[in-house]
């Protein structure tokens, strides 16, 4: 064993959210600097010392909207890492990685029937393994599942952290709709996850992607990025954005059938307006995350012979092919990325939540 030191330093969330019963009003969890016991690895383990940790949509769930957690506060959240092992297999020891958000257990029937990325026996640091998350120097986890960074070239390898959840789980939605060359693809919500949809579809040889959403600056960006046409959707109806879809179908010469779209939003009114535009043997695949209820008329998907259908994370056995996107520049990465140190963690919580930055937050430990 190499560099493997004597305590995990780490930010623990070490009160859960709260929840008055008469008010309904929220308390956020409580985020603490601590030290943790460097666990004995176990077989088919290994430690990797953290080189940056992502914060994700999901980790302000956990924080701030009360989502549970499988494991109960006290416990370190983040699950989008990269870093180098340092302890435990000796052919993994010195090797850049990125560690996978879901970590199927591999035995089970959906694990050998294809579907391991929604095995329910999946680790996912943060949630699941324990005390142990992203947002420490070093984290223990199994090495089968590692993704090696071969050659990242000038990427910083704290930056590769976002490959670990937002840059492949569009690539599981893409495998789950069977993205094509030549589909008709519409992404709802270019921000965050959905920023790399667009470009996914893109590399994937998408004929046409279309992107909407309410920021134009967004919009703009994702024009440079593999969006051949955008529809701002502030105070519009579905039906107005109906009608601009229409009008581009129209001079383009393609059909209102057969479009996939990807709701990547998780905002109500963006699941209404991906059902709205479902049409004839269309796909909607559902990644965005929200609590809210949507109402619609299930006997829609007969009439059209459509599909309604939810996505999760992404296989690790996907993870080399999404780096290569990003190392080979299919995927415009460093644009999307912006770092901080792990000690501004409060503030960075604070302010994602407050507003979702188009820059995904990557924190790099700096105990």
């Amino acid at each position: 064993m190499t560099n493997v030191p004597d305590k995990i330093q780490t930010w623990q969330m070490v009160q859960p959210t709260a929840k008055d019963r008469e008010s309904g009003e929220i308390t956020p969890g409580k985020l603490e600097r601590t030290e943790i016991d460097v666990p004995e690895l176990k077989q088919g383990e290994v430690l990797v010392e953290v080189a940056g940790c992502g914060v994700c949509h999901t980790d302000l769930g956990y924080f701030y909207q009360g989502v549970p957690t499988v494991n109960k506060p006290p416990l370190t959240l983040g699950h989008e890492i990269s870093g180098t092992v340092v302890a435990g297999d000796e052919k993994w020891i010195g090797k850049e990685v990125i560690i996978p958000a879901v970590m199927p257990c591999r035995q089970c029937y959906l694990c050998k029937t294809g579907r391991g990325n929604r095995c329910l026996a999946q680790k996912m640091p943060g949630n699941s393994m324990g005390i142990y998350g992203g947002f420490s120097s070093h984290i223990p986890v199994p090495a089968i599942d590692l993704c090696e960074v071969k050659d990242r070239g000038d990427i910083p390898l704290s930056n590769l952290a976002v490959v670990a959840d937002a840059a492949t789980t569009p690539y599981q939605a893409a495998k789950r709709a069977d993205v094509q060359v030549g589909d008709n693809t519409i992404v709802i919500g270019v921000g965050g996850v959905g920023q790399y949809m667009v470009q996914i579809l893109k590399a994937l040889g998408a004929d046409n992607v279309i992107g909407i959403d309410i920021n134009q600056e967004r919009l703009d960006t994702m024009l440079n990025n593999g969006a051949d046409f955008v529809i701002n959707s502030m105070g519009k109806s579905s039906r107005d954005i109906s009608g601009e879809l229409k009008a581009y179908r129209k001079e383009k010469g393609l059909p209102n059938y057969g479009w996939k779209i990807f709701e990547s939003s998780g905002t109500k009114p963006g699941q209404e307006l991906g059902l709205a535009l479902l049409s004839f043997t269309g796909k909607m695949m559902v990644i965005g995350y929200g609590p809210q209820k949507v109402e619609y008329s299930i006997s829609r998907l007969m009439a059209f012979d459509a599909e309604l259908i939810g996505t999760w994370g992404c296989l690790p056995e996907y993870y080399p092919s999404v780096l290569s996107m990003v190392t080979s520049g299919k995927i415009n990465f460093q644009e999307f990325v912006q770092t901080r140190p792990m000690s501004t963690i409060a503030e960075a919580f604070a302010e994602a939540h407050k507003q979702s930055p188009d820059k995904r937050i990557v924190l790099i430990p700096d105990f």
